[in-house]
């Protein structure tokens, strides 16, 4: 029985940047009505079941309204099996990693990833590295993930786990790893890791430039929002290219170059930029001891003080990520989707 997961982050796409800048809400019933979609994609070609984070705040009851209504349709469209995983919500990352060991222990081919750049770092970071990983958007700053349409994804997603589509389409991302104090790989992050002077986790997301003296970016897309676009502005770097990219800030009265740059969704500010270059592959990058704590993908997730040595190192061994566009551009080319099902 060909198997898929799926974790549906309910928290995504509401953090604080809705009040501090003009990121919009992506409710959770839209979210159900993703999975259900989800679901109409992977049974078309074969995936025999399901296996769901169990999600609060009407996420679940927007996939349920929407089985409900396709099982009394006169076109009534075949689904997987569905099973949610037995356990304890608590309304944090630790629902997402348990869930994710839980999908791997139980012999998932892939698992669906409703979220932003932070909930793709904690499932990358729990997930079996073998496992494809089908990346939806549904947070804030999505550099990682990408938008796409539910049904089509589920196609993708489908045809990968139930082997019809090999390895042409999956790739193989880079990832940093963060060391304090010696500790090796105390966490890790898919796009970039941020020094700033906020002491306190708090909120965790970031939106002031004052703030961050340095970043490490894995990938830089001058057509991002969040951190890693003020690399992207200086010098773009593609996921599929080996080096990453380091940036130390000042403010802009202090820089010889000054960026304006997209922190969030609906603001822009002035960044200023005193030091860039590449990171190779391996490569560990110290960063200056100072009160603060680390953003991992525009995330606050680690309080350090000025007596803590850490060291950020750029890998090629990240998770495995289904390209959708490459998976459809192959269906076509081998007539996979030819025929009524």
């Amino acid at each position: 029985m060909t198997t898929v997961g799926i974790v549906a982050n309910p928290a995504s796409g509401r953090d604080i940047r809705r009040l501090v800048a003009g990121a919009s809400v992506f409710d959770n019933a839209e979210k159900g009505n993703m999975v259900f979609r989800l679901m109409v994609g992977l049974a078309a070609v074969g995936v025999e079941r399901v296996l769901m984070m169990p999600a609060a705040s009407g996420l679940f009851d927007g996939l349920d309204r929407n089985r409900r209504a396709n099982a009394a349709s006169e076109r009534k469209q075949d689904l997987p099996k569905l099973e949610l995983v037995e356990m304890k919500i608590r309304h944090g990352a630790r629902d997402t990693a348990y869930a994710v060991g839980e999908m791997c222990e139980r012999g998932v081919s892939a698992i669906v990833v409703l979220g932003g750049d932070g909930t793709n770092r904690v499932v990358a970071r729990h997930c079996d590295p073998d496992i494809p990983l089908s990346t939806l958007s549904t947070g804030t700053n999505n550099t990682f993930p990408k938008m796409q349409e539910a049904t089509v994804a589920g196609l993708a997603t489908g045809l990968v786990a139930t082997g019809r589509v090999g390895d042409a389409a999956v790739r193989r991302e880079k990832i940093l790893y963060v060391t304090i104090d010696g500790e090796p790989d105390r966490d890790c992050a898919l796009v970039e890791v941020a020094l700033n002077s906020e002491r306190f986790v708090g909120a965790r997301a970031l939106w002031r430039a004052a703030d961050i003296s340095e970043i490490v970016a894995s990938s830089a897309s001058p057509e991002a929002v969040g951190l890693s676009s003020i690399a992207g502005l200086l010098d773009p770097v593609d996921r599929s290219t080996p080096h990453g990219l380091y940036v130390r800030l000042a403010p802009p009265g202090e820089a010889d170059t000054v960026l304006t740059v997209p922190l969030a969704p609906g603001l822009i500010a002035p960044v200023g930029v005193v030091e860039s270059r590449r990171v190779e592959p391996g490569e560990s990058v110290e960063l200056e001891p100072k009160v603060g704590s680390l953003a991992l993908d525009g995330e606050r997730e680690i309080e350090i003080g000025s007596h803590n040595e850490v060291k950020v190192r750029l890998e090629p061994n990240g998770p495995l990520t289904i390209n959708v566009g490459e998976v459809m551009h192959e269906v076509a080319r081998r007539g996979l989707m030819n025929g009524v099902p």
